[in-house]
């Protein structure tokens, strides 16, 4: 009779909870339902469950997270691509600088020359900010110069003392404390490279402080903004300094 009773009350107790449990599902939200394009089956198969969307929000921010994944690599791609400047020779390093756009009027010419100085001479004349190179009788190569600001004009003749490439910078002792008192320190001393006031080649003139050589503002080529040096294009510079031995006459007027 015990175990009569005993098995009635867990039947009663498995009623209940299933009671409860269809009464839950009947107040939950359905899934969506859609129609299966094979019309000719069973009502029972046409009825396939629909996976729900993701919401527009996450789907904007996967697409954004995607598109800014794909730039970053596409920037460290170009980077790894991209050769560094710092590792580059000096020479390649200057080509890689951005070049300066110089008015054509500026660039090299072959001229014809008046004068009676015999081929090898270099002739500069600063009122016209041009630097002649005489290669034959009556013919001459000109190059655009920058010369010497006003106050710092000069003239005279010297011969080649000493060629370098790529040279150091030691501003004399007057130079450093004239732009001091304008407010800009220059050091005592610069090494040869690319943003060197000296540019690629100098052609040093006797024992003078004076001296032709290339520049790092291409801009001021055809300007008076010197201290007295004689100032050209490095591309210029280059071509002159392999075609004037040590020893050349320098003439300037």
């Amino acid at each position: 009779m015990f175990r009569v009773f005993k098995f009635a009350a867990l039947c009663c107790v498995f009623a209940m909870v299933a009671h409860y449990a269809q009464a839950g599902q009947r107040y939950a939200t359905p899934p969506p339902i859609t129609l299966s394009p094979d019309l000719s089956s069973a009502w029972t198969l046409q009825i396939k469950p629909q996976r729900r969307a993701a919401p527009r929000q996450k789907r904007a921010h996967r697409q954004l997270r995607t598109k800014r994944h794909t730039q970053r690599q596409r920037a460290r791609i170009k980077r790894q691509a991209a050769p560094r400047v710092a590792s580059l020779p000096r020479r390649q390093r200057a080509q890689t600088r951005p070049k300066h756009r110089i008015d054509p009027a500026l660039l090299p010419a072959t001229v014809r020359w008046h004068g009676s100085e015999k081929p090898g001479t270099v002739i500069v004349n600063t009122i016209e900010r041009r630097l002649y190179l005489i290669t034959a009788p009556g013919q001459a190569r000109r190059y655009a110069v920058g010369v010497g600001k006003p106050g710092f004009e000069w003239a005279g003749t010297h011969r080649v003392s000493r060629k370098a490439e790529w040279p150091s910078w030691r501003p004399p002792a007057s130079m450093i404390a004239r732009e001091r008192k304008k407010g800009r320190i220059l050091p005592t001393y610069m090494p040869g490279g690319v943003d060197n006031p000296m540019g690629a080649r100098a052609l040093y003139l006797g024992s003078s402080l004076y001296r032709i050589h290339g520049t790092n503002q291409a801009w001021s080529i055809g300007q008076a903004v010197s201290s007295g040096c004689i100032r050209m294009r490095n591309e210029d510079v280059m071509d002159l300094y392999d075609r004037v031995p040590v020893g050349a006459r320098v003439k300037v007027i």
